[in-house]
């Protein structure tokens, strides 16, 4: 062990493994893996270290495609086995709903390049995994891409190609503790002395909590129980000619794959059991959990219904061990907002489907400042400090594991670690009818109903499709009221705030008196965000924008902090509504003493107001494409605001509405957001943001990327708006986008629009394909549905609602 070293990886999973195996491969060969007893001692050890490429995130399906194409190379490289057994593998539909599902994520795969899948018949299943009774299955989804390994000689395989490219393994030398240097670095002190390390890599899988709070950091990860049996030799399986495919019974919460001359079944049970949430003790190493065979019973029972030969099998081994989990499943990456050259790779509780992916990603990270892929999904900064709380993160823990095989819909609203946060108005918009969603851990109105309504989970139009189109008509024709809630909110001060916001954003500043839409890019120039810049009295800014991407943003602007600029998110301090619609300047009038008409107040202008008693801060602005008023006040006001606006506006038709409503609005005017047609993983070229960059300003960040774009002919993918011949279900983002069988494209949002009456998408394509008018097609519910390209803004196109 040398004393010092570009980076420290503490950990000695597969994860761990592959980010010491990425990095070195990348480039930084002066880098070690520290582990306190051997490698894959944890959890990785007892690991059923299955494969397989679906995801409900397309982007992480993506990932854990790359991961099991790279297990040949690191055998190759390493010359070690890692037991590599590629099987093929299915996942069973016995239901109608499931089937419809599996049909759909076929069709995601098909947009995220993933062209192994096919969908199969229950003739088909018993050909892959003939000891599977399909008496009552549908069909299933195949991926010939799937398959399981050796977790030890994978692991070994890793670290073996790492050793080779200049990297170190020191085993049997647990860190202690953790402190950071004044240059940035971390003194990492382990029973065998201390090591200077430029970055540090938290990799420590059942010990990442004890590992973040050695740095001061409470991760949102915890250790749960999981139980697999090994059987005895099968005659079923011992007189096959080849090996089973991997079997995942869906319905049934149960998986299958082979083991030498028998069978490896594992259990995701409805009835999940934690262990040890705060880490794992140090002394605890290759060992198991005594096995709770009462507690998984019911999915038990099921499965030797689904496999009848496991009735007269016997069980060689139980084992039931310890994975940590994250509330969503997926795992925590990336660099610790206010921890300089902190790096986390926890909670990846499918470490031999995503562990080369979080490698790859992490190491290009740290590497380059940025990883190739958009990996929010597994960015650390998508949780903020609420979500290490305990109660919280064992509810939504709990519900993540107990629902591993169970569907998600688009419009389902999980229970689980809510209400957390609420909205000064909370209580009467509940009494109102508002049925909630909730996001970073904040309740957000959906919709408002009958008091006795409820919504059907569904992939299709459901039961509030109607309720969600009167919201969304209204406003048309009225006025409309949202809570803002849900936007974050950020002030700027100092005297070098303009300079700072000047070189963070891609956009002109506005003027005093003026907001402005301002894309922010990263240093590669692809998007880092599209926020809304206001200057309310020349030096006093504020920047909004999804309440979600806090941590993301904040950690983005204290990376490029400058002297005389102070940035404090003010997004639990102040709240507000939105008045949108054609009669929203006269609710607005009724309010208030000042001056709101056009001249006033035009456009994209903002200022102070009095709304009532409420000293509010007012702007114009159109999410929903028509005349629109966004009215923030201090979070303590919300309700006597809300009660304000619906009190003027009660003759006027001034009606509350929810954010599927305002969905429906903005897909009519073509409106992109963000994490659908804006995310860091594309161009502002790419979705249409670069008519928003100044680009003969100098200095502001990614602009030599930008620049490059445009002057090399622009992006080879643009963004346009599809109309859909659907039936009983739009798009919701991800499916694939046809020309005569070539897949060119994808969805990145649809919807219904309730003006038009036309279903209608937005979708990424290729320039070539990107002309209005060209007949194109779209899976929808995995049902191939003509479709065209129109023009941008089938409502309004001229914007002249938005600008009365």
């Amino acid at each position: 062990m040398k004393s010092h070293y570009r980076a420290v990886v503490i950990g000695g999973g597969v994860v761990g493994a592959s980010v010491l195996y990425h990095l070195a491969r990348f480039g930084w060969t002066d880098v070690a893996l520290i582990e306190r007893a051997e490698l894959t001692a944890g959890s990785t050890w007892h690991a059923a270290a299955g494969f397989h490429a679906l995801n409900a995130d397309p982007n992480v399906a993506a990932l854990q495609d790359y991961t099991i194409k790279l297990y040949r190379e690191i055998e190759a490289e390493s010359g070690l086995d890692a037991g590599l057994h590629m099987t093929g593998g299915v996942n069973m539909a016995s239901d109608p709903a499931r089937w419809e599902w599996l049909k759909s994520a076929w069709a995601v795969f098909q947009s995220v390049g993933i062209e192994t899948a096919r969908l199969v018949s229950p003739e088909e299943i018993k050909e892959i995994c003939p000891i599977v009774d399909v008496s009552d299955v549908l069909g299933g989804l195949y991926d010939s891409n799937e398959g399981h390994l050796d977790p030890y000689g994978t692991t070994h395989a890793y670290a073996g190609a790492a050793r080779k490219r200049g990297a170190d393994v020191i085993l049997r030398n647990r860190v202690l503790d953790l402190k950071p240097r004044a240059d940035g670095g971390w003194d990492v002190l382990t029973e065998q002395g201390m090591v200077v390390a430029e970055h540090v890599v938290n990799a420590g899988g059942l010990w990442a909590k004890q590992l973040g709070r050695m740095a001061g950091v409470d991760l949102p990860v915890t250790p749960m129980e999981h139980h697999y049996f090994v059987t005895e030799d099968i005659p079923e399986v011992a007189a096959l000619d080849r090996e089973l495919g991997l079997a995942v019974d869906l319905d049934g919460f149960a998986y299958l794959r082979q083991e030498r001359k028998g069978v490896l079944l594992g259990i995701y049970e409805q009835n999940p059991k934690h262990w040890n949430m705060d880490g794992a003790p140090w002394d605890y190493g290759i060992e198991l959990i005594p096995e709770d065979i009462d507690r998984i019973s019911p999915e038990l029972s099921r499965a030797y219904e689904r496999f009848p030969c496991l009735a007269t099998a016997g069980i060689k081994k139980w084992v039931n061990g310890a994975f940590t989990f994250t509330p969503d499943g997926n795992p925590i990456v990336g660099p610790v907002r206010g921890l300089r050259n902190y790096w986390v790779a926890c909670g990846v509780m499918a470490g031999f489907s995503q562990g080369g992916g979080v490698g790859k990603s992490l190491a290009e990270w740290m590497i380059h400042g940025e990883p190739r892929a958009d990996i929010f999904g597994m960015d650390i900064a998508r949780y903020g400090a609420f979500a290490a709380n305990r109660c919280y993160l064992k509810q939504t823990t709990r519900q993540f594991y107990s629902r591993r095989f169970v569907m998600t819909f688009p419009n389902e609203r999980l229970p689980a670690g809510r209400p957390l946060k609420r909205p000064g108005a909370y209580d009467g918009m509940t009494a109102a009818g508002c049925e909630w969603t909730a996001s970073w851990g904040l309740e957000i109105p959906a919709y408002f109903a009958p008091m006795d309504f409820r919504e059907n989970t569904t992939l299709k139009r459901s039961n509030a499709f109607d309720i969600v189109g009167d919201e969304a008509l209204q406003v048309r024709r009225a006025a409309g009221l949202v809570d803002t809630s849900a936007f974050s909110r950020y002030a700027v001060s100092g005297s070098g705030a303009e300079a700072w916001l000047d070189r963070l954003f891609a956009s002109r500043l506005p003027k005093p008196g003026q907001a402005k839409l301002a894309p922010m890019l990263g240093h590669d120039g692809r998007l880092k965000g599209d926020l809304t810049v206001f200057n309310w009295d020349g030096g006093n800014y504020w920047i909004m924008g999804s309440y979600y991407l806090r941590e993301f943003h904040m950690r983005w602007f204290e990376a490029h902090a400058a002297e005389g600029a102070t940035v404090t998110d003010i997004s639990d301090a102040m709240s507000g509504f939105l008045v949108t619609g054609p009669h929203a300047r006269a609710v607005l009038a009724r309010t208030t003493h000042q001056d709101v008409s056009a001249e006033a107040l035009p456009f994209m202008a903002c200022g102070e107001f009095d709304i009532g008693m409420v000293r509010a801060r007012v702007a114009r602005l159109s999410i929903a494409g028509e005349l629109g008023f966004e009215v923030n006040c201090p979070a303590s006001m919300h309700a006597t605001l809300r009660e304000t606006l619906l009190t003027a506006g009660e003759d006027l038709g001034l009606a509350e509405i929810g954010f599927y409503a305002l969905n429906a609005l903005r897909l009519e005017k073509s409106f992109g957001i963000w994490s659908r047609e804006f995310t860091q993983g594309y161009t502002p070229g790419q979705t249409g943001l670069d008519r928003f960059i100044a680009f003969g300003k100098d200095g502001f960040i990614g602009r030599e990327a930008a620049l490059r774009e445009r002057e090399a002919g622009g992006s080879r993918q643009h963004l346009v708006t599809l109309e859909v011949d659907a039936l009983d279900a739009d798009a919701s983002g991800f499916e694939p986008v046809w020309h005569n069988g070539r897949r060119i494209g994808f969805v990145t949002s649809g919807g219904y629009g309730y003006t038009v009456g036309k279903s209608l998408a937005l979708a990424l394509v290729e320039r070539d394909f990107a002309r209005e008018g060209t007949a194109l097609s779209v899976h929808i519910v995995g049902v191939e549905r003509p479709a065209r390209i129109i023009p941008a803004s089938p409502y309004d196109p001229q914007g002249k609602a938005m600008r009365q």
